[in-house]
């Protein structure tokens, strides 16, 4: 069997999810609506997918580019939908057709229907199912040899009588057709409705009167239907996230508490990773076997290698090494790198940084623009300073360097192999390699301060005395 095209449609005005933004272009886990049709059509194995899109409102931004784009100039209805796509209908092949807000349909459906109508010998097979509640969908009204008659839309009242509103057996606006007879009933259909639309399912009749036959194929999962408003994108969006979590747990990953997980699709996780309640992987994160991910954290496009560790930390876009640790309350920031074995302790931030092999940063640091050698250990409190007011500089840290607690480098400055500086300095200078920087005042004690104090207070300071402050300096209190 020849690969099918398929065509989705994807201009509809979405008006019920009530919001500036394009219905297909809300998220569903991670990913656009529309880009979940075209990602089931392509494993599926579609020859050519043509996304028809209306003028205002373009879609292909959000695709990856590997689609073919068709315009409906004007809201005419499915039928026209479909007609705006004609060129790309190969008379002699099988098309599919389906609608662009149906982000749960799958590709074992789409084979599924594909397959259905090669064995029926039919010029066009429905996907139907049966609902207990059908309200807003279109009916299917079969001929007394169990083909399909008709498809009875319900949008507006007067396009199906009271007999057609009690059939559960619904359109999921899912079809397979023959190319040529598709392309025939096209310019058949007639907009006799209240609407004044051409609907898509009018081709059927237009079908029959070709005495070609018009079959349905029932889908098992009812659930594949579409999204018209926000309740509905919430449904849908939790029978997608769940699939998800049962395809990671099936391959060997625990999820802790799916209920307070959010994984989203395009997420790779590794054999026995384990996931944390109250953790969310967003984006093209990729988590590496036998890491650790939670709890309370949260990862957007961040690598986190094997036997790593994140707890309770933000992550967007870094890169965790093998074995690694992050957390808790760290934020990573894009470009931090940190190197196999290396640590981002408690209330640490990092922003296009390297962090060596085996360097420890344990906590409360930033550290922004710097490269950091293998075993070095950054005391607490300490910050690269990497912005003079107009530029970003770049601090380096040499290997197997001690950077005392409450060291601050100001950019750009380097520290060499082995160095060390003590606390409370603040580096404006490069440090050899070995070499000690101290950058601080001289520590002054003041003997009998607090009894000058006191009596400063009590009014009872010596005529000596009167002029001098406190610290028993002359000058002004």
């Amino acid at each position: 069997m020849a690969a099918p095209v398929v065509v989705i449609l994807a201009a509809g005005q979405g008006t019920r999810m009530r919001s500036e933004t394009p219905k297909l272009l809300h998220e569903v886990c991670g990913r656009a609506i529309i880009a979940w049709p075209v990602a089931a059509a392509r494993a599926a194995g579609a020859g050519e997918i043509v996304v028809v899109e209306g003028p205002d409102r373009p879609l292909a931004s959000s695709l990856d580019g590997q689609v073919t784009t068709a315009v409906q100039q004007e809201p005419r209805g499915t039928a026209d939908a479909v007609k705006s796509a004609a060129q790309h209908i190969d008379p002699g092949g099988t098309v599919i057709v389906l609608n662009g807000d149906h982000p749960l349909i799958t590709a074992e459906t789409l084979r599924g229907l594909a397959e259905a109508h090669a064995r029926s010998g039919a010029a066009a097979t429905l996907a139907t199912a049966v609902l207990d509640d059908p309200s807003g969908y279109g009916r299917v009204v079969r001929a007394p040899d169990g083909t399909v008659e008709r498809v009875v839309e319900t949008k507006a009242p007067g396009d199906a009588t009271e007999l057609e509103l009690h059939i559960r057996e619904i359109s999921t606006g899912i079809y397979a057709f023959d190319g040529a007879a598709l392309l025939t009933a096209l310019e058949e259909v007639q907009a006799h409705n209240a609407q004044g639309e051409l609907y898509l399912p009018d081709v059927v009749p237009a079908i029959r009167a070709h005495e070609r036959s018009v079959t349905a194929h029932e889908i098992a999962d009812a659930s594949e239907l579409g999204v018209n408003d926000r309740a509905q994108l919430a449904a849908v969006r939790a029978i997608a996230q769940r699939r998800i979590h049962e395809r990671h747990m099936l391959a060997g990953v625990t999820i802790v508490d799916p209920a307070a997980t959010v994984i989203d699709v395009d997420v790779e996780i590794g054999q026995d990773a384990v996931i944390a309640p109250f953790t969310s992987l967003h984006g093209a994160t990729q988590i590496g076997r036998g890491a650790r991910i939670g709890p309370l954290s949260t990862l957007i496009d961040a690598q986190v290698g094997a036997r790593a560790t994140v707890v309770h930390s933000y992550l967007h876009g870094a890169d965790v090494g093998e074995g690694a640790s992050v957390g808790p309350f760290s934020f990573l920031r894009p470009g931090a790198l940190l190197r196999e074995g290396a640590k981002a302790g408690a209330f640490v931030e990092i922003k296009n940084s390297d962090i060596g092999v085996g360097a420890k940063v344990p906590h409360l640091s930033y550290i922004g623009d710097t490269d950091i050698g293998e075993r070095t250990n950054i005391g607490a409190g300490s910050i690269t300073a990497n912005y003079d007011g107009k530029n970003k500089n770049r601090t380096h840290i040499g290997a197997g360097a001690f950077v005392g607690v409450d060291t601050m480098f100001v950019a750009p400055v380097s520290m060499g192999d082995g160095a060390y500086t003590a606390a409370g300095s603040v580096i404006t200078d490069d440090i050899p390699d070995g070499a000690l920087g101290i950058a601080r005042a001289r520590q002054r004690t003041i003997e009998g301060y607090i009894e000058r104090r006191k009596q400063r207070d009590s009014g009872e300071r010596k005529p000596e005395e009167k002029g001098k402050n406190p610290a028993g300096e002359p000058g002004d209190r």
